[in-house]
């Protein structure tokens, strides 16, 4: 593929943003069929980047704009790890969203930004200097932030002004933090670390809790998480992108960045920089889980879950050992498939029976027992009941805590999988075991929208199965995880 690839990959995006902001809201198939259309056309063209980059080609696009500071897309595993998941989960999504909507208010307007959050966390996979990554950083901020507000209504409005303040804040830190490196030591690259021998350790360390600080805030570390529960105010679609592959991925996988290719896991090493990331993170994932089991909302639980998972992918980074790396990486793609699947399977369990609190599923399970079936395989996955994805996540990191010294981690995933039980297992109890109210007539599956509202889970609860069972095939998350591990991550 030519060398201009990641820049046509990230520009693809735009086309079906103008379509969709230029089309009346009554030529909406015209709309779905373009949104569609150009989602698999990103997914076939990604599919054969991941044929090229496994074979050992790295593709890059540089364009200098000022002496000094060049704007750079880069193609490398880890990038096509985060490519891979969102160009999935958005061709799912897409499918979701036009069933759930329906013919709804203000669709040409959610496609339009929903188009330009895929180029921003394209744009956010592939940067290849730190100045790049901030761009597009900052650029999925702002186009995510008219899907926090699609509803228009005062806890809406109320919730975008709660992201805006944690993520511009987070921004600023960062953007200070990565300044600040670059006056130092000239282009921060994510190529290979850059020689930082000459700066005194007490400023390192200050710019990477910077960094770290500032990108925290879209990983949703603890105490900087509070906008993302807040953000359930949000149609499940954009729930949904938020938990599984936009947001929170993009502060998770900057903190990857600035971990292995900005600083470098030596010099992480002699600061003594990981072991209190690893702790943080440790407290993030028992906090979120502890307020999981409190919430009485479904997309509120589901929220506090994420502020848990996404921690694990930033447990494994920080703990710098082999098992541990893999099962971080391979958490990023691995919780986005079962979070992913069960939030469409919330807002499908709203938008059919107006379920919206853990009270409320009684019997849902004999309503809408496909709906419940892909819930309960997502859910057993974030518990981490063989064999499904996140088993195999916390089995690696597990063994990743051991192997690198710190075996409290194991005891921080038996706690965490002992809570996420806690607030998993009597959702489930519920929907199946408990007597459903009376629904004359209700068929789950009874029109085609309901069918499509439907599938898109299906589809990623089987993702998440498959991705347990055949871990050790040549095309799992669990191999391509090895593989970025092998090409740069424990040297």
């Amino acid at each position: 593929m030519m060398a201009g690839a990641p820049l046509f990959l990230i520009l693809l995006p735009l086309i079906p943003a103008i379509i969709s902001f230029s089309l009346p809201e009554r030529l909406a198939v015209w709309r779905n069929a373009v949104n569609l259309l150009f989602a698999l056309v990103k997914v076939g063209i990604v599919a054969d980047l991941l044929r090229q980059v496994r074979g050992g080609v790295d593709l890059e696009w540089r364009y200098t704009f000022l002496p000094g500071h060049d704007f750079l897309l880069r193609v490398d595993t880890l990038a096509l790890l985060f490519v891979s998941l969102s160009v999935f989960l958005w061709l799912i999504t897409t499918v979701y969203a036009i069933a759930y909507f329906g013919r709804g208010p203000n669709l040409s307007r959610f496609f339009g930004f929903f188009n330009l959050c895929v180029l921003s966390a394209t744009g956010v996979a592939l940067s290849g200097t730190a100045i790049t990554f901030f761009l597009f950083y900052e650029l999925l901020t702002l186009a995510t932030w008219p899907l926090v507000v699609h509803n228009g209504d005062e806890k809406s409005l109320r919730a975008g002004r709660i992201y805006l303040a944690y993520t511009l804040a987070g921004s600023a830190a960062f953007l200070v933090g990565i300044l600040w490196l670059k006056t130092l030591v000239g282009s921060v690259e994510f190529t290979a670390p850059p020689d930082l021998s000459a700066v005194p350790p007490l400023t390192l360390t200050l710019i990477f809790v910077l960094c770290v600080g500032g990108l925290g805030v879209k990983a949703a570390l603890v105490p900087l998480h509070a906008w993302l529960p807040a953000a359930m105010a949000a149609p499940a679609p954009v729930s949904a992108l938020l938990h599984a592959v936009a947001v929170v991925k993009a502060g998770a996988f900057g903190i990857v960045r600035m971990i292995y290719d900005v600083y470098g896991i030596g010099t992480v090493a002699e600061l003594g920089l990981g072991t209190p990331l690893a702790a943080l993170a440790s407290v993030t994932i028992l906090y979120g889980s502890l307020r999981a089991v409190m919430q009485a909302d479904i997309k509120k639980r589901l929220a506090y879950s994420t502020v848990s998972q996404v921690s694990y992918i930033l447990l494994g980074a920080s703990l710098i050992g082999p098992f541990a790396v893999i099962g971080g990486l391979v958490h990023l793609v691995h919780q986005g498939i079962m979070k992913i699947t069960l939030f469409m399977c919330a807002g499908a369990l709203s938008n059919r029976l107006g379920i919206k609190a853990v009270a409320d599923l009684d019997g849902a399970g004999r309503l809408m027992p496909v709906t419940m079936g892909a819930f309960t395989i997502g859910a057993l996955g974030m518990i981490g009941v063989p064999p499904v994805a996140g088993f195999i996540s916390k089995w690696y990191l597990g063994i990743g805590g051991l192997q690198s010294g710190a075996p409290w981690v194991v005891a921080v995933m038996a706690g965490s999988s002992l809570l996420n039980a806690a607030y998993f297992l009597p959702m489930l109890y519920r929907a199946w075991l408990l007597p459903p109210p009376e629904r004359a007539g209700f068929r789950e599956l009874g029109t085609s929208r309901d069918r499509m509202l439907i599938l898109p889970a299906v589809v990623t609860a089987a993702a998440a199965l498959a991705a347990g069972v055949f871990a050790s095939s040549a095309v799992s998350p669990l191999t391509w995880a090895k593989l970025i591990a092998e090409r740069g991550y424990l040297e």
